[in-house]
């Protein structure tokens, strides 16, 4: 489903001027911009998403906040953003890719206009090795060998995914496609010449088009009440994942419904929002997370 011309503006006015922060040297919080734009974290994490497959971005270990590396301030030129814009797919969503606009969106002044203050992401810095063996496995189609969670694993990468501030490998394995987090990866220090493989193109489709990195499961429709003190922020924008309004309440609350994969794609989310939501169905899924809250408060 295409998103309206709206919506396309956003998403390039938001780029537009996360880029332009981060070339005058600001230190980005996922969490302020999201306040900033009125939209969500995940939204902002895509949009960084797409941002650090090209740029040099860097995260502090002591603040977490998101900036450019020191050498590239200033210098990101408007080859730079054009190359940026086809590279992560989103050149149709700026007005123009011209010079007189990108020179504009680059400009020095642009300080007087922007400021940004103060998201927590992994530290990617400690898999610079890392990412250069499996990104060349990926290019090149190449089986790649690991040792996960200290098991070794032998399988076919199809791509580095940045998710929630955490960064994962999309590898089949068994014929199964599935998701390894980077941190747990250890290279076997082994000089076999692992074998190429065909790139199934129903997989590449997968990877590109679920929102999640719970690949290869069935999703499952949940259906909760939000009251009517919080419905307002429901409404304005989507919270959960794939949600809909499925019906507004007399008393201002409202009946959503959200598909997921795996139940943790949804349970810190209403954990975050409670006393305000509440699953209605399944109602299974309710009563684990009661159950979670109460062994919390008890170990507490």
């Amino acid at each position: 489903m295409k998103r309206d011309d709206s919506t396309h503006e956003r998403l390039a006015d938001r780029l537009a001027n996360i880029l332009t922060k981060l070339n005058m040297g600001y230190q980005l919080s996922i969490k302020e911009l999201a306040s900033e734009f009125g939209v969500s974290t995940r939204t902002i994490s895509r949009d960084f998403d797409r941002l650090n497959t090209y740029l040099p971005l860097l995260q502090d270990n002591e603040n977490k906040r998101y900036y450019l590396e020191s050498n590239y301030l200033g210098k990101i030129a408007p080859k730079d953003i054009r190359n940026f814009a086809q590279l992560s797919g989103v050149s149709h969503l700026y007005p123009s890719l011209d010079m007189s606009f990108l020179r504009e969106l680059l400009d020095s002044r642009a300080h007087q206009i922007y400021s940004a203050k103060g998201y927590s992401f992994e530290d990617a810095s400690q898999f610079k090795g890392l990412f250069k063996v499996l990104g060349k496995a990926i290019q090149e189609y190449r089986q790649i060998g690991f040792v996960y969670k200290g098991e070794p694993r032998l399988v076919q990468p199809y791509r580095l995914i940045h998710h929630h501030g955490s960064w994962y490998l999309a590898a089949v394995r068994k014929d199964q496609l599935r998701t390894y987090r980077i941190s747990h990866i250890q290279l076997t220090h082994s000089s076999h010449d692992y074998s190429q493989f065909i790139p199934d193109q129903n997989i590449v489709k997968l990877v590109e088009d679920d929102d999640s990195i719970w690949f290869g499961q069935d999703k499952q429709e949940i259906i909760l009440s939000i009251d009517s003190q919080v419905s307002f922020y429901f409404k304005q924008r989507p919270i959960l994942p794939e949600q809909q309004i499925v019906k507004e309440l007399h008393d201002g609350g409202l009946l959503v419904s959200s598909k997921i994969n795996h139940d943790m794609q949804l349970l810190p989310l209403i954990r975050f929002w409670i006393p305000h939501l509440k699953i209605v169905s399944p109602k299974g899924l309710q009563r684990q997370l009661e159950i979670s809250l109460k062994e919390y408060l008890v170990l507490g």
